[in-house]
């Protein structure tokens, strides 16, 4: 976290199983739970804008194309990635 933003304090509440694992995670990493909230929290974040990249990528190499075939193949990626396999 960039020391020029100041922390927000958030409540959640989690599922038991989920705030195990997190606990477990901490533990054997030696740091705190809510770091480990952070870190898999930014983590998602980014998992989400690399998802969004690689759907608008795909959207616009499927407007460039030529052909039939690889169109084809394009709009079954956008399909998986829209809604799953």
């Amino acid at each position: 976290m960039p020391t020029s933003e100041k922390p927000v304090r958030q409540s959640v509440t989690l599922p038991a199983r989920v705030a195990r694992h997190v606990r477990s995670l901490a533990k054997a990493k030696r740091t705190s739970a809510s770091r480990i909230l952070v870190d898999l929290v930014e983590a998602g974040l980014e998992a989400r804008e690399a998802d969004k990249k690689r759907f608008l990528d795909l959207a616009d190499r499927l407007a460039r194309s030529k052909d039939p075939a690889e169109q084809e193949r394009i709009k079954e990626q956008l399909a998986r990635l829209t809604f799953g396999e």
